[in-house]
């Protein structure tokens, strides 16, 4: 294998951090714990209307049934009557069992979750992602529609200068602090805003890993996790049908609506309805719940992550389009989390409320009595989910190379075989493309892009080297001398917002027609003019393969423009398989190797080193 052989104009991680003064974890990153840490929540104002409604109208028509005719009648059906039936009874043991590991792999995915959604905290329902119009947002911070995409610092400083008086201020200082410290804050126009500078903290106590700026880990632990319980719920929903217990579950008559209502308007007025023996029975509002979790609201959070892989987009346009377009799906995405931990706290609530000693003994020992075993051995199955959450924080930031490296042989691997083939052809029409698309990534800050710049670029060599028959350097002239292909796609970031642009450049096919890669050549290394958050220089990977897409090129033109600085002029890469952090911005060189492991960390690029993103982004 070849050595590991990092550019000098690559500054490797490792030498950013021993240069750097030493911190002990997190906490001691600006990046990951900054000062600003305020947790905020919006919602548009029709939206909540709208929400409003939908709970207020029920619960209305349940009190006023309640204060006209009394509370309905539920029948309630013993063992004995369902001793004559077909449907079997009990929880035997894969029953039991794959409920607490549903249970703890939920806790893994919603709080890894929310880490992936504090990266970009604005919720969309459409795919243009331009600020202002987000429906749902958990950021402090306002860009407006027309705004350049542009913050000042000194929000921050006015922010927080009142509460620095001196001992004995005034309260109404303080008051007006308070009222300032809560209220949105207005992006201005002085200072380029980021979709990175709009990443938001999340406490570790909630999120998985926690903190800001965390989206490698966070997808990790989320897609690992992931791929078990998809594991064992296909395996309980097998055991579900040969042994019959589905029958438990399957509303067989329309009848189960009239009873959920009754249901219904007892837990709306403060009642508990008649319980029938959980053992033997459900209620018709928990026989609705449990099907509607395992049949409804499991596929669809499945299908509607599918739905954010670009990988799949953009070779089968139609596919997000079932869900109303990709926003649409991540939203919803995110309704259905909220869902799940709906569910959990009713159901958790209602387990201890209609008799939890019995209820325990149900879904921990199998048996319908009340001696505390049950309860005991399942408090302990609790303390040992929370201690599985304070085991996933430390892994994550004590050992995050080795989730890395599993995501990466287990379902990292999945995707790579279900979703890298798919050569990317969804192309949009003009009246499509976005009005703004976020910028990303930090401007270029050495002399000698500056000057290139200052310039229009008339110097810039773009040079192609490594496993290569015919090494050449090619000014801007020359690209666009060659070969111009364009095409309006849609653009998706790791962080989970999109948009569409147009975009015209150099097919890599036509480049690598030119320099004609070795056959040892598997990999093409591109390197930035561009530095990561930590300050090192940028770069990223792909495989030759992805390279010969048909949507693969450097691009020099947006929006049938000339590229702007902003997104990555002179030249940055398009591979339309994959998420945007993989599309290199201000291309300074280009470089065929055999394997990713021989350049920076070995992992593929400055985020898959650093922040431990996946080698290939298809999803």
């Amino acid at each position: 294998m070849a050595s590991k052989v990092t550019p000098p104009y690559v500054t490797p991680p490792a030498a950013i951090a021993a240069a750097s003064p030493k911190k002990k974890g997190p906490k001691g990153d600006a990046v990951r714990y900054p000062q600003d840490r305020r947790q905020t929540v919006w919602l548009r104002p029709r939206v909540l209307a709208v929400l409003v409604l939908l709970i207020l109208i029920p619960l209305t028509i349940a009190w006023g049934q309640y204060l006209l005719f009394g509370l309905p009648y539920i029948h309630v059906f013993t063992p004995a009557e369902l001793h004559h039936t077909a449907v079997n009874t009990g929880f035997p043991v894969w029953l039991r069992l794959a409920h607490f590991a549903n249970f703890l792999l939920m806790m893994l995915i919603i709080r890894s979750g929310l880490s992936i959604l504090w990266d970009h905290p604005r919720l969309y329902s459409n795919v243009n992602c331009v600020p202002g119009t987000e429906w749902l947002r958990f950021t402090p911070i306002k860009v407006s529609a027309d705004s350049p995409f542009r913050s000042t610092r000194a929000w921050f400083a006015a922010r927080f200068a009142p509460i620095k008086a001196a001992p004995g201020a005034r309260f109404g200082t303080i008051i007006s602090w308070i009222a300032a410290f809560f209220a949105p804050v207005k992006v201005t126009q002085d200072q380029l805003w980021t979709a990175i500078d709009d990443s938001r903290y999340l406490s570790p106590w909630i999120g998985l890993p926690g903190y800001r700026h965390t989206a490698g880990l966070a997808r990790s632990w989320h897609f690992v996790s992931d791929l078990l319980w998809i594991i064992i719920g296909a395996a309980y929903i097998v055991m579900l049908f040969v042994s019959g217990h589905w029958a438990r579950l399957v509303p067989m008559s329309w009848d189960i609506i009239p009873q959920a209502w009754a249901n219904f308007v007892y837990y709306a007025t403060f009642h508990l309805p008649p319980e029938p023996d959980g053992f033997f029975h459900y209620n018709a509002m928990q026989q609705i719940a449990y099907f509607a979790v395992s049949f409804v609201m499991a596929p669809l959070s499945i299908l509607t992550g599918l739905a954010m892989s670009p990988a799949l987009a953009n070779r089968f346009a139609w596919y997000p389009k079932i869900f109303g377009g990709r926003q649409r799906a991540r939203s919803l995405h995110f309704l259905l989390l909220v869902g799940y931990v709906t569910f959990i706290i009713i159901h958790v609530s209602l387990v201890f409320l209609t008799g939890g000693v019995r209820n325990m003994n149900h879904i921990v020992m199998g048996r319908d009595d009340t001696h505390p075993i049950g309860l005991i051995l399942g408090l302990i199955g609790i303390a040992a989910v929370i201690a599985a959450c304070f085991a996933a924080h430390w892994i994550a930031w004590n050992r995050p190379r080795a989730m890395q490296r599993l995501a990466k042989v287990t379902v990292n691997a999945i995707f790579v075989r279900a979703l890298n083939n798919f050569a990317p052809r969804a192309e949009y029409q003009r009246a499509d493309i976005s009005p703004r698309l976020w910028p990303n990534g930090k401007l270029p800050t050495s002399d000698e892009w500056a000057h290139l710049a200052a310039d229009n670029f008339r110097n810039y060599r773009l040079r192609i080297h490594g496993l290569v028959d015919n090494p050449v350097e090619l000014s801007l002239d020359d690209i666009k001398a060659m070969e111009m292909q364009r095409q309006t796609t849609m653009h998706d970031c790791i962080q989970g917002w999109s948009g569409i642009a147009e975009w015209g450049g150099l097919p890599m096919t036509v480049l690598m027609d030119l320099v004609q890669p070795q056959p040892d050549a598997k990999v093409g290394a591109f390197y930035s003019f561009g530095e990561s958050v930590s300050g090192s220089s940028y770069y990223d990977t792909h495989t030759i393969e992805n390279l010969r897409h048909p949507q693969s090129l450097l691009a020099y033109e947006m929006n049938y423009e000339p590229l702007g600085t902003v997104h990555g002029a002179p030249l940055r890469l398009r591979v339309e398989n994959q998420l945007g952090y993989k599309m290199v911005k201000w291309i300074k060189e280009i470089e065929f190797i055999a394997s990713e492991k021989e350049i920076g960390e070995g992992y593929g690029g400055t985020h898959e080193d650093e922040e431990y993103f996946d080698l290939v982004a298809d999803i």
